[in-house]
C-alpha cells in the first residue's frame, strides 16, 4: 500500500488485526526484512512494515532528514487511525524508531530496538561521522550500487551473517541489489547516525517500557546497548546468544519469542498497574 506525505510516497504493508507492531528496517533493507516475523505473528497482532526514504518501494522527491521522516511516520499512523503502538526498530530503523519515540513517546506502548543506538556524543564525533557517510555516499554514486554492496557484504559488521543458510543469504543479497544508488546516498548523508540528534541526554526522561537486543557477537553495540540500559528507566537489556548484528536473520525464532514476549508482560503489567489506580481511586 502507499500513502503520500510531504514530497515523499511511502510504501508500507499491514498483516493481520489486533495490536499494532511497526516494524523499521536497517540500511540496505525494506519491509522485506521482516517477512518471517510476518509470517509468524500476523495471527495474533496487526504487523505494520514501512520501507523508510531511501529504500524500497518508498519514493521521495526530495531527501528526508530524521525528525522529517518521523513527522512523516506520524502522518502515516494518524492515516491508520493508530493511537498506541508497539515500535521496533533494528540498525538504522532502530535510530529512527528511538527518534520517533523522543518525539511522540505519547504514541509508545514498547520501544525495542535491535542493534540501536542514541546516536553519537560529541559534536566532533558527529562531524567526523557525517564526513564518513559523506564519502560512503559519493562513493555509491560514482562506483555504482554492485560495487559499494560488494564492499558493504564484507565489512566486520555482518561477518556473522556468512553462516546464514544459502537461501537466506542469497534473499538478503536480492533485497540490498534491489535498492538505487542516490536513495542509499540520500539515506546516509541526510538519516546517517552523523546527521541525526543525539538523544542520549534525553534517555533517562523516557519513562515507556524498552527492550535492548544485542547479539554476543556484536561488541560494539553490546556497549552502546549497556550505556544505554543505565539510562533508561524501564529497559530490559538482552544479549542473544551466537548472532551478531541483525538478530532477527540470525535468531529468527528466538528474536520473535522475546519481541512477543517483552509486548505481552509489559501490556499485562500496565493493565494492572491501572486496575490498582482504578482501585484506589475508587477507595478515596
Amino acid at each position: 500500500m502507499q500513502f503520500a506525505v510531504n514530497d515523499t510516497i511511502y510504501w508500507y504493508d499491514v498483516k493481520g488485526k489486533g495490536v499494532p507492531i511497526v516494524l523499521l528496517h536497517g540500511f540496505t533493507g525494506s519491509n522485506g526484512t521482516w517477512e518471517s516475523f510476518k509470517a509468524t505473528y500476523a495471527a495474533q497482532y496487526m504487523v505494520i512494515t514501512i520501507d523508510l526514504p531511501g529504500h524500497g518501494k518508498t519514493i521521495s522527491n526530495t531527501p528526508k532528514t530524521m525528525e522529517a521522516c518521523c513527522h512523516d511516520l506520524n502522518e502515516l499512523f494518524c492515516h491508520l487511525k493508530l493511537s498506541k503502538i508497539h515500535l521496533v526498530g533494528y540498525s538504522m530503523g532502530g535510530r529512527a524508531a528511538l527518534s520517533f519515540a523522543m518525539l511522540y513517546s505519547e504514541m509508545i506502548q514498547t520501544l525495542t530496538l535491535e542493534s540501536a543506538s542514541p546516536g553519537l556524543h560529541t559534536e566532533e564525533e558527529r562531524s567526523k561521522r557525517k564526513a564518513h557517510d559523506d564519502h560512503l555516499a559519493a562513493r555509491i554514486l560514482e562506483e555504482g550500487l554492485e560495487k559499494f554492496l560488494r564492499y558493504w557484504e564484507q565489512i566486520p559488521l555482518f561477518h556473522s551473517q556468512r553462516r546464514l543458510p544459502e537461501p537466506i543469504q542469497e534473499k538478503l543479497h536480492q533485497e540490498r541489489f534491489a535498492q538505487e544508488e542516490r536513495g542509499l546516498a540520500n539515506s546516509l548523508r541526510f538519516m546517517g547516525t552523523g546527521c541525526q540528534p543525539s538523544w542520549w541526554e534525553e534517555l533517562k526522561g523516557f519513562t515507556n517500557d524498552v527492550l535492548l537486543l544485542v547479539g554476543e557477537l556484536d561488541e560494539k553495540f553490546i556497549g552502546i546497548n549497556q550505556e544505554m540500559h543505565k539510562l533508561f528507566p524501564n529497559s530490559k537489556l538482552t544479549i542473544v546468544p551466537d548472532a551478531g548484528h541483525a538478530i532477527h536473520l540470525e535468531q529468527p525464532d528466538i528474536f520473535g519469542k522475546l519481541v512477543t514476549d517483552f509486548i505481552l508482560k509489559s501490556t499485562l503489567h500496565r493493565n494492572n498497574e491501572e486496575e490498582n489506580d482504578d482501585c484506589t481511586m475508587g477507595e478515596s
